[in-house]
């Protein structure tokens, strides 16, 4: 099979690797806009082989999956909309779906319904293909949003090669997903740039970073990811996502005053529903 990966990064490369190293991919092409990108791709041993642009990536592919930021979809899709061979699948690995669907609706024509939504929900703080890691997808989720113009093969087909990479797959509506990822995903990364940039702009900056623990650490790790990404994910998905931070703020307007009352007791309840709740979570994340 030969993969047009389009958009070399973390996640796309991490697919790449997997399916190479499993046999399932036995040319991978590139396309990034930046050029180091693609000599990082070259020198991991993920990209067979790069192009200039996302057409002549996606030329003669069989599968071609877009790995760019979800604001530069929709010109992405249109690009390589004439130059998709009839019988190509197409497929994405951004983190909201419901932009993404209409997006690729807008703009792939026929190949419309060889195109499968997903996500999958693994990653780290540190972006970039030479990050790339074959196994990061092993025993992970992965997300599928068809809709009923989506071709039950391609559907079918796209998911075994997830299954291929380690995941466990599972579907869901555009919709649904995009409200459950702006609670788990999406807001978490907004509140840890948020932190991060509000005592970075204090005066005591340096002396804060400089003594910052493990508490620090472990819940501001995301706001080492890139910018550029969530920025588009937050737009995308801001629906969902100001719900969501109209829902954070009340909750935080309660705390705030059991704390100015020194109300003990409201503190301490919320923080055992915290906790008793938080330890459902599987700590691997599978």
């Amino acid at each position: 099979m030969k993969l047009a990966l389009i958009g070399v990064g973390l996640i796309g490369g991490s697919l790449a690797a997997a399916l190479r190293a499993a046999g399932a991919a036995d040319a991978v092409v590139g396309f990034d806009s930046d050029a180091s990108a693609l000599q990082a791709g070259r020198q991991a041993g993920i990209l067979t082989d790069t192009a200039n642009s996302a057409a002549d990536a996606a030329r003669g592919a069989d599968l071609v999956v877009i790995a760019t930021p979800v604001g530069a979809m929709r010109a992405t899709f249109a690009e390589i909309a004439p130059a998709l061979a009839r019988d190509a699948i197409v497929t994405d690995v951004g983190s909201t779906k419901a932009s993404v669907l209409a997006d690729a609706r807008a703009t792939l024509g026929r190949s419309f319904t060889r195109f499968v939504p997903a996500h999958p929900i693994a990653g780290g703080e540190r972006p970039g293909v030479q990050h790339a890691d074959g196994a990061l997808f092993r025993d992970r989720h992965l997300i599928t949003t068809p809709v009923a113009d989506t071709d039950a093969v391609v559907l079918a087909r796209v998911e075994a090669l997830w299954r291929v990479a380690g995941a466990h797959v599972q579907r869901m509506s555009a919709d649904e997903h995009d409200r459950v990822f702006a609670a788990v995903s999406h807001l978490p990364h907004v509140l840890a740039f948020a932190l991060v940039d509000m005592i970075a702009r204090s005066p005591r900056a340096d002396a804060c970073l400089a003594l910052a623990g493990a508490g620090f650490r472990d819940f501001t790790r995301i706001a080492a990811s890139s910018p550029r990404m969530w920025r588009d994910i937050c737009i995308a998905n801001r629906v969902a996502l100001s719900a969501e931070l109209h829902g954070y703020r009340a909750q935080l307007e309660q705390l705030q005053k059991a704390i100015d009352a020194g109300d003990g007791d409201a503190l301490q309840a919320c923080f055992e529903a915290a906790a008793a709740a938080r330890r459902t979570v599987d700590p691997t994340g599978k």
